[in-house]
């Protein structure tokens, strides 16, 4: 089936571009030039993956990626942002963004990126197909790969599509450690220097859902100087 992507772009030139490319890699491409209309696009239709820009006129990229995910739509967002400070890179992470890219930005590395994210959700779909991977339990979380349900005691937990991929793959190998380039490469399905903070929100954001106490968590572990692994519960770290 072929998969719906959602623009959501004011540069009209880079729209057209972007959605050019993506059509022509077999990609349904619709586009949107305003932050409002996008907005009820994402909503009222149902994509694979919304290409959503920071700066825009009625919303910007950040409110948009706010109301979604506090819609619990957790369709996958890859931001595009021209400003290059760290905090805003981070800040679209931790509200939601599944991955981001700094204008100026190559197609090429576009196209790499859309082509990773479905990829590694088809590996996942794939994976959940085995009836050994359908489910993972571990202390007082389960994981049902079918569904994308995350529980802690009984209480589901609202996880994006990228979240829940890296949960995933870290209790899917729990007391294997791993750098932060590891899970790039594993869970992003690329390996790029300078954006380990990618990483890095993500665990955070997994912490603040699935830890009783994210300052000293149970689950996600920092291994000093080497990156991060997933317990069991019977070991404690303290997060960065």
């Amino acid at each position: 089936m072929t998969k719906r992507i959602l623009i959501i772009e004011d540069n009209q030139d880079i729209a057209n571009l972007v959605s050019m490319h993506l059509k022509d890699a077999d990609y349904a491409v619709e586009i949107e030039n305003n932050g409002k209309t996008g907005l009820e696009r994402a909503k009222s239709s149902s994509f694979q993956l919304i290409i959503l820009d920071l700066m825009l006129p009625g919303l910007d990229g950040l409110q948009i990626c706010r109301e979604l995910r506090g819609q619990h739509i957790n369709t996958p967002i890859l931001m595009l942002t021209a400003k290059s400070s760290e905090v805003d890179r981070v800040l679209g992470l931790e509200i939601g963004a599944d991955d981001y890219l700094t204008k100026p930005f190559s197609i090429q590395e576009l196209l790499a990126r859309v082509k990773a994210m479905f990829r590694r959700i088809e590996c996942y779909q794939q994976e959940s197909d085995g009836e050994a991977s359908k489910n993972i339990n571990v202390g007082h979380i389960s994981l049902d790969a079918n569904t994308r349900i995350v529980k802690q005691k009984d209480r589901a937990i609202d996880l994006t599509a990228k979240e829940f991929d890296l949960l995933w793959y870290f209790a899917s190998h729990p007391g294997r450690v791993y750098s932060r380039s590891q899970l790039l490469d594993q869970v992003w399905g690329y390996g790029h220097d300078g954006y380990e903070h990618t990483v890095n929100s993500h665990i955070n954001r997994l912490r603040s859902k699935i830890e009783d106490d994210p300052a000293n968590p149970e689950f996600i572990l920092t291994v000093w100087g080497v990156g991060y692994k997933f317990s069991t519960g019977s070991e404690k770290a303290h997060s960065i």
